[in-house]
């Protein structure tokens, strides 16, 4: 599978490369690390005339700890940086724990936080050659107006499958988005929409340009579990990242998030609730555990069956929270 031709833009800075975006909108590609739009253009689901390499942005990189305790990481921060930062392992390892399980050292290397944010959905229907597409009569999510995995709906339920993003939640992380008229800063969670097309909440002519942790979430204990069909290279088909602290062996605060398992990232509503004022047990952690399972909404997005899928994401999350719990 060759790649398709197209022009290759190297801006110089952050103004530079949104104004790119601005004149190419609908016709051009952003390119951070490279890991999923590379292998994606050579499956023709992406055939751009431009193409826009973000490495030269040297704004764009670096984790900067922040006077207050805060923590801000560049977009274009490699996922090995971040797994290798002895200030994020100490201050939220939960990040540098989800950094560790994406792909291979290799693809690390390149690929970024940013493009782990913003990482295209992914489904059996969907991430495969244009031959086998086509045999199959495209899907709702490129070229058809059908979605495989839910026939009578009009939702595509390609599943979101980065690893860092369910950590940077449970860390009450934020964005920064970089557009034609400044830039912008939202909570994490409010970037993603839940529909597999269109799943995150970002114009054609922005740009994520950092991710910002609050000094409230270092400290925290964070554990990430994920499932995949091989120890490296796969995406995950179920994760779980927890966080925690306690105080004399009593639970002050938690989140849990998950991922691969919904067209977005969420965090498990009600979970702090269950945890907090409480010592874990074996118990404790399996009513989570259920709490979590019910959350999840695994479809026929893998070779894998939904059912086993979302009893992963119970037994993960059992294990996640007495790990969490065990330090």
């Amino acid at each position: 599978m060759s790649l398709p031709q197209f022009r290759l833009l190297r801006p110089r800075s952050t103004e530079e490369a949104v104004s790119f975006l601005a004149k190419h909108a609908g016709n051009i590609r952003v390119l951070a690390g490279g890991t999923d739009l590379i292998p994606s253009m050579r499956q023709k689901l992406f055939e751009p005339e431009y193409v826009l390499d973000l490495r030269g942005i040297a704004e764009l990189r670096g984790i900067r700890p922040k006077s207050d305790g805060a923590a801000e990481i560049g977009a274009s921060t490699t996922l090995s940086a971040i797994e290798k930062s002895a200030y994020l392992r100490r201050h939220y390892p939960v990040l540098t724990e989800a950094a560790a399980t994406v792909a291979s050292p290799v693809l690390r290397n390149m690929g970024t936080i940013g493009g782990n944010i913003c990482l295209d959905t992914r489904c059996l229907w969907y991430n495969q050659s244009l031959t086998w597409r086509k045999g199959c009569g495209f899907c709702i999510k490129k070229d058809g107006d059908l979605c495989h995995v839910a026939p009578g709906g009009t939702k595509c339920w390609a599943a979101f499958s980065g690893d860092t993003p369910p950590a940077l939640l449970c860390l009450n992380a934020a964005i920064e988005i970089a557009g034609p008229n400044g830039t912008r800063r939202i909570p994490l969670q409010e970037f993603y929409t839940g529909d597999g097309v269109n799943y995150r909440r970002l114009l054609p002519n922005e740009l994520v340009t950092s991710v910002f942790l609050p000094a409230e979430s270092a400290g925290y204990r964070g554990v990430y579990r994920k499932l995949r069909v091989r120890g490296s290279i796969d995406y995950p088909l179920a994760g779980v990242a927890v966080v925690m602290k306690r105080s004399s062996g009593q639970v002050t605060d938690a989140r849990i998030a998950m991922t691969a398992v919904n067209p977005a990232p969420l965090l498990v509503r009600r979970a702090g609730e269950m945890l907090i004022g409480k010592t874990v047990d074996e118990a404790l952690a399996e009513a989570v555990g259920d709490l979590a399972a019910r959350t999840a909404k695994p479809l026929t997005t893998s070779a894998l069956t939904p059912e086993y899928r979302r009893e992963m994401i119970r037994v993960f999350t059992k294990r996640a929270v007495l790990a969490a719990a065990s330090n």
